[in-house]
């Protein structure tokens, strides 16, 4: 099951339906193994799954009292976070199909960290599933500048963060971990 916020006052109705939610980070390509630790928590806990798609080409102007937040692109090129949305909530839906939870998608925009903690306040989720980040030169650039968005999320706020490792373990041997 998908939702489309459109209107503050459906955006107030879907949050209380989704209390208590367990929330999955994803990105376009997302490893699978993340959704289905995310689906596996949800059904140990009973709750629904919302899985949550941060647009980082946008920046919030304004929130609403009843907490629907406006947004502004920070690019011209403000398509682009709309067809990374689209193109997470399709790969939802195709790995979901058959889980037998409640799930919807939701689009969140600015910082990573930060939008994920304020939809997990609204929520007051029981836990957040991220993945780490891939292996490579420019991932380690790119966390060097921003920060880890797990390690951020751990030190903004109070839920359980459950951190799943993507990709190939690093041998205890290897001295580099980031190999270009």
């Amino acid at each position: 099951m998908t939702d489309d916020t459109s209107t503050p006052s459906d955006e107030a109705a879907q949050n209380a339906a989704l209390q208590k939610a367990v929330i999955v980070g994803m990105q376009p390509g997302q490893d699978r193994h993340v959704v289905d630790e995310a689906v596996r928590y949800a059904r140990l806990l009973s709750a629904p799954l919302v899985v949550a798609h941060v647009d980082v080409t946008r920046f919030v102007t304004y929130e609403d009292p009843d907490g629907y937040v406006h947004s502004a692109p920070i690019d011209i090129n403000f398509d682009a976070g709309a067809a990374e949305f689209e193109a997470v909530e399709a790969e939802a839906a195709r790995l979901l199909a058959g889980a037998d939870i409640t799930w919807t998608a939701r689009q969140l925009v600015g910082d990573p960290a930060l939008a994920i903690k304020q939809l997990a306040n609204k929520l007051d989720a029981q836990l957040i599933v991220v993945g780490t980040r891939k292996r490579g030169i420019g991932e380690s650039i790119r966390e060097f500048f921003t920060g880890s968005v797990a390690a951020r999320l751990a030190h903004r706020q109070h839920r359980s963060i459950l951190v799943v490792p993507l990709g190939e373990m690093v041998p205890d041997d290897q001295k580099e971990i980031w190999p270009e």
